[in-house]
């Protein structure tokens, strides 16, 4: 015994361009029937919420599913998948398509080598897939655009609940970003994680989808445009906040890397804020605020 609720949709080639598009969504629990053997043409996220099953790869290699966990199903590559036949297990499913696959596959946010991935907790997938179930009525005008946005929502949802994460997210990233205005090379942020920069390598581009070198350029410049934005620091300050001790150095780099020099971005952003910048995350509910002054 089983019950199903599912939708397919078919976005205009115009949607297409939008980067993600949803095409079908799902809501399942019970003894459900087997899937495959079969090939997609397009990406499908199984989110398994509760119960167990099986996953065979196209070798003939099967793999235990337990709750919580995804299913990743890739355009192209053959699989057949199912729960267990007495006791069943509750899915969710996501079928999208669009050229922004690509690149979240480049980001590990689709793992198409990783078909089984155990997750931390399902809630942030399954309310992910809630909301896409809800904008997928057929008379809402903002069908396709509304569905897309949410299958967004639902891949860092899914990067976020991986079980090989922690609640704070991959610890050797967390750990290079607390470390990134340090004036360490590659090779020394290796040895501070007992690693070969090698090792580092695999383990930044497979969780951050970018060498460490540009993981860390990345979080560097981000702190630059802060600094500019919000404080009046002279360049040469900014740049040693975040590690650079030339200021000619940074300024090039700031410049190939932004499109701006540090001087044309202050002056574009225009809202240096009285008394500097805050790293707090602000509450969502009490945003924060900005005292205007009269002239």
């Amino acid at each position: 015994m089983y019950h199903t609720w599912m939708r397919y949709l078919t976005p205009s080639p115009v949607h297409h361009r939008l980067g993600l598009v949803c095409l079908g969504v799902g809501l399942q629990h019970g003894a459900l029937p087997t899937v495959g053997p079969r090939t997609l043409d397009h990406h499908v996220a199984v989110v398994i919420s509760a119960g167990s099953g099986w996953y065979r790869t196209a070798d003939g290699r099967r793999t235990t599913v337990t709750a919580p966990a995804l299913i990743w199903l890739t355009p192209g590559v053959p699989h057949h998948y199912g729960p267990d036949p007495t006791a069943g297990w509750d899915e969710s499913f996501v079928d999208f398509t669009g050229p922004a696959t690509s690149t979240y596959t480049e980001l590990g946010y689709i793992e198409a080598d990783r078909p089984v991935v155990p997750l931390s907790d399902a809630a942030g997938a399954r309310a992910a897939v809630g909301r896409i179930a809800r904008a997928a009525r057929r008379d809402n005008p903002l069908l396709h655009v509304e569905t897309g946005a949410a299958v967004h929502e639902l891949l860092v949802a899914l990067r976020r609940a991986r079980a090989d994460l922690g609640p704070d997210g991959d610890p050797v990233l967390t750990a290079l970003a607390r470390d990134a205005f340090q004036p360490l090379s590659v090779a020394e942020h290796a040895a501070r994680h007992g690693m070969t920069p090698a090792e580092l390598r695999t383990a930044v581009r497979r969780g951050a989808g970018c060498s460490p070198k540009d993981y860390l350029l990345g979080i560097r410049l981000g702190r630059a445009k802060e600094l500019l934005a919000g404080t009046e620091l002279p360049v040469a300050a900014v740049a040693r906040r975040i590690g650079y001790e030339d200021p000619a150095y940074f300024s090039r780099l700031f410049t190939r890397r932004v499109g701006l020099a540090p001087i044309r971005f202050r002056e574009q952003q225009g809202r240096t804020v009285p008394g500097g910048w805050s790293n707090r995350v602000p509450d969502p509910e009490h945003p924060p605020t900005v005292q205007a002054t009269s002239t």
